[in-house]
């Protein structure tokens, strides 16, 4: 049976294949195109495609006894005895991937159950320069093969934060305009699980995301990464976090460096909800 280390460097090479086939796709026509919508809900573009065969065909070739779970594919059985489940958004940002904007990922995880919780594995590659992301839980993150660990001073020189308000409706940006007019910095990319391995690089000291759209497969990996570098989860009630694996499972969190900076935060939304 396959242990965490093997499943660790399964996920890695299956992201550096995908980096190796789909690095010259962005922002060219041929990244484009409508393939339908995916499992996700999202339109898939034909990067995606690439990218979620790539990763098929490497646990095929090497019969990783799993089932896969795709933004785009949804779920596929690759044995009748799974170790467990390859949580899998082969291309995380695919709109600035198809745009050409340098800020798109590969994510993949490795969950033994049906629960957030249970992931064990994570791997996050930047698509546009090919870093590389990944942790195992109780043995800590790394960013290309060095260990990464979130300061968590309390007052950080300059405070950033990372905002997702896309699509999001007045009341909820007036629920926000507190943090934000305590920020010095807001940051959005547009691909979660990089914005997360950002995070847990420390570039960014706190993550927010109220929209209730965050789905499993662009969060597992950079969820794990960004707990295992000592990062603070939890849902928009300060609750610990956790989702069923499941399309039709959303939800928003709140990520800190610190528990002084969650607690800020947590009360911030509090007071205006």
């Amino acid at each position: 049976m396959m242990n965490a280390v093997n499943i660790s460097e399964i996920l890695q090479e299956a992201s550096l294949r995908v980096y190796k086939n789909v690095k010259h796709l962005a922002g060219t026509k041929e990244s484009g195109g409508d393939f339908g919508r995916g499992a996700g809900g999202d339109i898939t573009r034909r990067i995606d495609v690439i990218a979620e065969k790539t990763v098929l065909d490497y646990l095929k070739e090497i019969k990783f006894d799993c089932v896969v779970l795709g933004e785009e594919c949804g779920r596929v059985e690759l044995s009748k005895n799974p170790k467990g489940f390859v949580i899998m958004d082969a291309i995380d940002g695919s709109t600035n991937a198809v745009r050409g904007i340098p800020f798109f990922c590969c994510s993949l995880a490795f969950a033994t159950g049906d629960k957030l919780s249970s992931v064990t594995d994570g791997v996050v590659i930047d698509l546009s320069n090919g870093d590389l992301y990944y942790a195992t839980k109780g043995r800590g993150a790394f960013a290309n093969g060095a260990r990464i660990q979130i300061d968590g001073q309390k007052n950080p020189i300059y405070f950033v934060v990372g905002l997702d308000i896309s699509g999001i409706s007045s009341e909820m940006l007036e629920r926000l305009s507190p943090i934000i007019s305590s920020s010095n910095h807001i940051r959005h990319l547009g691909a979660v699980a990089l914005e997360l391995a950002m995070f847990a690089r420390g570039l960014v000291d706190v993550f927010v995301d109220l929209r209730g759209k965050i789905r499993f497969t662009d969060f597992a990996a950079g969820y794990l990464i960004a707990l295992e570098a000592g990062g603070y989860i939890v849902d928009q009630d300060g609750k610990p976090l956790d989702s069923d694996l499941g399309y039709d499972s959303k939800f928003s969190f709140v990520a800190a460096a610190n528990k002084q900076m969650l607690d800020e935060i947590i009360k911030k939304i509090k007071k205006d909800s």
